[in-house]
């Protein structure tokens, strides 16, 4: 009886260090969880002002002159518009796609995974404008955490991406990107994705 009364002791008094260790635990857990939400809320902020500086430099320059206006507006203004906001920033704010306009912005293959598993999520009902996927990594000795969020199609999307694109729209373009793979967009289509990361 005595030996029980002891295993009992025993029991009792290693139970707060127990909960001890598990408190430390969670807390680290949750203060992950909360770093992570707090670089997905930067990274939306950043494509949010990204979408909505761009949509108004496109809009004013097809008013100006049209679309093919536009494209050499875009050309020049989305990667001032990247760059500004990476130095502003801590990210590095660009986009990719599976049929990229820009050779450069050609995905890699953290980036190509996550395109193909989005066509597979728009595949299985999910509306593109809710897709995104993030991950910590390490990347050449530095962790690096990364964003991406579909870009959806749209129908004014279709006077540059669809499958008719005007001559003079289309001649530009092939001035511009000797390499244009975007081309045959149809509306609700993944166009390609935003895609930011941050060296923590």
């Amino acid at each position: 009886m005595t030996t029980l009364i002891r295993f009992i002791r025993t029991i009792i008094l290693a139970l707060p260090i127990c909960f001890s260790a598990f408190t430390v635990n969670a807390g680290t857990v949750n203060a992950g969880v909360s770093a992570q939400e707090s670089e997905v809320k930067e990274a939306r902020l950043l494509i949010k002002e990204f979408s909505q500086t761009l949509k108004s430099t496109l809009s004013a320059a097809i008013e100006q002159g049209g679309l093919t206006n536009a494209l050499d507006a875009c050309h020049i203004e989305a990667p001032a518009i990247s760059s500004r906001l990476a130095a502003q920033s801590d990210w590095k704010v660009e986009r990719t796609s599976l049929k990229p306009r820009n050779a450069l912005n050609s995905p890699d293959n953290w980036e190509l995974a996550n395109l193909q598993r989005f066509e597979q999520r728009k595949d299985a009902g999910e509306p593109v404008g809710n897709i995104d996927t993030y991950s910590t990594i390490q990347d050449k000795g530095q962790t690096v955490f990364r964003y991406m969020k579909a870009i959806p199609t749209g129908g004014l999307c279709l006077n540059c991406h669809g499958s008719s694109v005007a001559p003079s729209v289309k001649e530009r373009i092939d001035a511009l990107y000797p390499y244009d793979e975007a081309l045959g967009f149809t509306v609700g289509d993944i166009r390609g994705a935003f895609t930011l990361q941050k060296v923590l």
